[in-house]
């Protein structure tokens, strides 16, 4: 499930260079789109993790379903599990944003 925290604010631009480091880990070593240069989800796992951030101010444990998602052609593309907890790893939140 999308989280629909609207993004503006300082809080998600603090976020930002974080989230893209996690999910840059994450994508290591994946297949990348020829549209994009980024692996399938890339996007959408990009999202989920920024809007959880912001709406939480934690990081999310365990696995969680990344939504369906489209692309560029407008096909489904499946959901997929992530598990946090392993892409995460001793990543911290930036000072005075949560945890």
């Amino acid at each position: 499930m999308m989280l629909n925290t609207g993004l503006s604010g300082k809080q998600g631009a603090d976020y930002q260079p974080l989230v893209e480091r996690i999910v840059e880990g994450w994508a290591a070593g994946k297949p990348p789109l020829e549209a994009t240069g980024k692996p399938s989800g890339y996007y959408r796992l990009t999202n989920y993790l920024l809007e959880y951030l912001v709406a939480y101010g934690m990081f999310p444990e365990g696995v969680h379903a990344m939504p369906e998602g489209r692309d560029r052609h407008n096909n489904v593309e499946p959901s997929f599990p992530v598990d946090f907890d392993a892409i995460i790893g001793n990543a911290t939140l930036p000072d005075g944003t949560g945890q």
